[in-house]
């Protein structure tokens, strides 16, 4: 036995020397254990090797199942202290100290502090598409804080999306957006619940959905799901932030008319026509610009949530990264809408 241990101390110091994982170092010690419980099997027993270690198998096999069963402990012990550390208290009414130091930067900031890092932490926020806008808008609003984000879509990952929606990966090809989005956001912040929905957003949910969060952040790229969220954020009277993206310009506004300004439909009251609002892939979009505008987009939406600043309401911010020219349009409401003129007078 003592030839054995010799043998196995050697190769953890060699391993040691060597800065080997400790798994690489545990598997070499496991493969000495094994080859010396084969050699008592194979071996006859006047055999040297089994002469000196010991004469018989079963010292070594106990021996070897008490490590193997001290390591499934470890292990186990080791996975269920990395649950506790990374799973969000989300019943606790006051931030862990690794939510305290996360969120450091913003809890200084006067705007925000304490108080406002907890609204964000007990807010909800629905997401309308996990592509080129929503893809930033939902890294910022999750590294930010924001307690739950929704996301709603029915596509999945393709290689044409990787130049501009940061937030899938080249392994998510195939994968529900939704999914690969969930994964990016659980990853880069595990105190944030995200809530996915592989489908269409369409009339028969979506009021229902819009009025289970405090703020709309829409990214689609059609002008019919722009028109239905509208519709149904100033039914529910949620907040709307939308973004538009066309080449190398791109627009974001926040649409309120329930405290005060425009909805999307009373500046665009129709939509252009097919040839005149191409989409990304007739088009083309430059690769930084969704980042730009969804960045604004996740701006706007936390600004709304800590009641901080000036909101885009009533106003149409335009940036074109070809010319690095950025304006602000004011906007009004139409007396002529057929949406928040007629809901908001009901």
């Amino acid at each position: 036995m003592i030839f054995v241990g010799t043998i196995c101390a050697a190769l953890w110091i060699i391993g040691w020397a060597m800065k080997a994982p400790i798994r690489q170092r545990q598997l070499m010690i496991g493969i000495v254990f094994a080859a010396v419980i084969l050699g008592h099997i194979v071996l006859p027993l006047e055999h040297p090797v089994r002469v000196n270690t010991g004469g018989s198998w079963h010292i070594w096999a106990l021996l070897a199942g008490f490590g193997g069963l001290i390591l499934i402990y470890r292990t186990g012990l080791r996975q269920l202290r990395q649950r506790v550390r990374t799973t969000p208290a989300t019943n606790d009414k006051h931030m862990s100290d690794t939510e305290l130091d996360r969120y450091a930067r913003h809890i200084v900031m006067p705007e925000i502090g304490g108080s406002g890092q907890m609204r964000l932490r007990g807010a909800k926020v629905l997401v309308i598409g996990a592509g080129g806008l929503g893809a930033p808008a939902m890294q910022y609003l999750a590294a930010a804080g924001v307690g739950t984000i929704g996301v709603i879509d029915d596509d999945v990952v393709d290689a044409t999306n990787l130049q501009r929606q940061i937030i899938h990966r080249d392994a998510d090809i195939g994968l529900a957006k939704v999914e690969s989005a969930a994964q990016s956001i659980r990853a880069l912040n595990p105190y944030v619940a995200v809530k996915t929905y592989q489908r269409r957003l369409e009339v028969d949910i979506a009021e229902v959905l819009i009025s289970e969060y405090d703020i709309v952040l829409d990214g689609s790229d059609n002008f019919d799901t722009r028109y239905l969220v509208n519709k149904s954020c100033v039914i529910q009277k949620v907040p709307l932030v939308s973004g538009a993206l066309s080449q190398w310009e791109g627009q974001v506004s926040v649409f309120d008319p329930n405290k005060s300004g425009p909805c999307y439909q009373c500046i665009f009251p129709e939509a252009p026509r097919e040839e005149m609002s191409g989409t990304c892939a007739q088009a083309g979009v430059f690769s930084a610009l969704p980042g730009v505008i969804g960045s604004l987009m996740a701006g706007e939406a936390l600004k709304y949530l800590l009641d901080a600043g000036k909101p885009l309401r009533g106003r149409l911010a335009i940036f074109n990264i070809l010319d690095a020219e950025s304006r602000v349009i004011l906007t009004k409401s139409s007396a002529d809408c057929l949406i928040c003129q007629s809901h908001l007078s009901a």
